[in-house]
């Protein structure tokens, strides 16, 4: 009783706090100021520093975590998953977590309303017309890794060593993510790092719900 109520405590306080990390850099977005600062010269620097074959590689990168691609490989994988196990719970959680995270992100860009980067910066200029804040490419890249080194760590009783070198995984495909958005001109660094902090907040839930008694 006592660690799995643990595990949920210590899994709503990375929450809250990736929660805190989120509304900052929304606070320094809606005045402009802190991280904010770092928005358009950051951008500048990827624009000036595009070469197409790291174009290619980041649009591939985007694309895969992208709105079409990632929905349909998280529906196969949850089922495949499942159909191989015979047990639900962890499938069911990690769709559960990308479904909550689409629409957090569907959500706040719509309150918060911020316009994309300008169609000059973009890769493919005008190529994307919906609002800016968060990234909901490193969000749900955030949500997905997370989520996945939870249930992965938790069910299996994984080694320390195993917990430092997923969770050392899941921050670099994050922050590949969040790069490609940058690099390609799509968003600005604010947007990729309320993403990912939103997406881990969301990813790490999936420690809360109790495992079925004897799941593995």
């Amino acid at each position: 009783m006592g660690e799995p109520r643990g595990t949920a405590r210590r899994a709503w306080l990375l929450s809250a706090a990736a929660v805190v990390v989120f509304v900052a850099v929304l606070v320094q977005v809606a005045t402009g100021t802190g991280l904010a600062h770092a928005d358009e010269p950051v951008l500048a620097w990827f624009v000036a520093h595009r070469t197409a074959a790291v174009t290619s590689v980041m649009t591939a990168v985007s694309t895969i975590f992208g709105s079409t691609v990632l929905p349909l490989a998280v529906a196969v994988g949850c089922a495949a998953w499942w159909w191989r196990t015979g047990r639900g719970w962890r499938p069911v959680l990690l769709a559960a977590a990308m479904v909550v995270q689409l629409v957090c992100s569907l959500v706040l860009k719509a309150a918060v309303a911020r316009p994309r980067p300008p169609d000059l910066s973009q890769s493919v200029p005008g190529s994307v017309v919906t609002h800016s804040f968060p990234s909901g490419h490193t969000m749900g890249a955030a949500t997905l890794v997370t989520a996945l080194v939870c249930l992965l760590g938790v069910a299996q009783g994984r080694s320390a060593t195993w917990w430092w070198v997923a969770s050392s995984g899941a921050v670099v495909v994050t922050a590949l993510v969040a790069l490609s958005r940058l690099y390609l001109g799509y968003h600005f660094l604010t947007d990729v790092v309320a993403g990912a902090a939103l997406g881990f907040a969301v990813g790490v839930l999936v420690l809360v719900p109790r495992r079925p008694a004897g799941a593995g």
